[in-house]
């Protein structure tokens, strides 16, 4: 199911509807981290970089320094979220024209929207903020704040997962890497030097998760499937209660849109998510 709805949601980060929509409230588009931090932070409020930087891990903390709280001069976060709302609204019209507006998706909708209503959000800053927000009218948006819900929800428990895993933020990047998720420099726009980088990978030496040319061991993929595990095992919750069924109606109405989405080119195609890695 992640795999379905993360397209869907990502939308919102590389969508040129977004990005007008964004800069006509002040934020520079002419690379996405400006619109990127305001747009998935604002349900937070006014957050701090350490707040952020904490919340979304993989970040280095200077890199987010740059962005926040900055952004929250350039517009308040209820601003940014109805920017955000308009932007998905658009780039959804785009990619799926006719279907926008058709049972399937009011369906796929009201579905999501169970699942991501029975998500537990203690311990979960981000799936709780985003839990907050007012739902929209339109099943498409619906849809989109459904998938923000849960994937938000998934990354939060990704997080605990990757805490008692005892990886800190750029271990995590690193043992990534080097199970052939992405090449490493994928992983250079979270902002860790290279110093950064080479001391995370000395110490995953010492640990006997790396071998001498960075790539996993035995052992370090392992505790890479075991965070994955983990990560799984918190996000089942939803589904659980959605049950088998209505998942798999989901899985086959969230298709078609999903084929949309990446049929587009919208999306990177090699990205930090590791989507089809372990």
């Amino acid at each position: 199911m992640w795999h379905l709805l993360e397209p869907l949601h990502a939308v919102v980060y590389f969508a040129p509807q977004v990005f007008e929509e964004v800069e006509s409230l002040g934020y520079s588009t002419g690379e996405r981290w400006p619109s990127y931090f305001a747009l998935r932070a604002a349900p937070l409020g006014t957050p701090g970089f350490r707040q952020v930087a904490s919340a979304f891990y993989s970040f280095s903390p200077r890199t987010v320094a740059e962005h926040i709280p900055a952004a929250w001069d350039v517009a308040a976060p209820g601003k940014v979220i109805d920017a955000r709302t308009r932007g998905v609204d658009r780039a959804y019209r785009a990619l799926f024209g006719g279907r926008t507006d058709s049972p399937e998706v009011a369906e796929a909708a009201a579905l999501a929207r169970r699942a991501a209503e029975a998500v537990h959000t203690e311990g979960r800053p981000l799936a709780a903020a985003h839990a907050e927000s007012p739902w929209p009218q339109e099943p498409h948006l619906v849809l989109w704040q459904a998938a923000t819900i849960l994937r938000e929800h998934r990354g939060d428990g990704h997080i605990a997962a990757l805490l008692v895993a005892d990886l800190d933020p750029v271990e995590a990047l690193v043992s990534f890497a080097a199970i052939g998720a992405a090449p490493a420099d994928v992983f250079a726009s979270r902002g860790w030097s290279e110093h950064e980088w080479a001391a995370a990978r000395e110490r995953l030496l010492v640990r006997g998760l790396l071998n001498a040319d960075g790539f996993a061991t035995d052992t370090g993929s392992a505790l890479r499937a075991e965070v994955e595990r983990r990560t799984d095992e918190l996000a089942a919750a939803p589904w659980r209660t959605l049950g088998d069924k209505d998942t798999e109606r989901l899985a086959e109405l969230l298709g078609p849109l999903w084929l949309e989405v990446l049929g587009s080119g919208m999306l990177p195609r090699t990205t930090t998510l590791g989507i089809g890695k372990v």
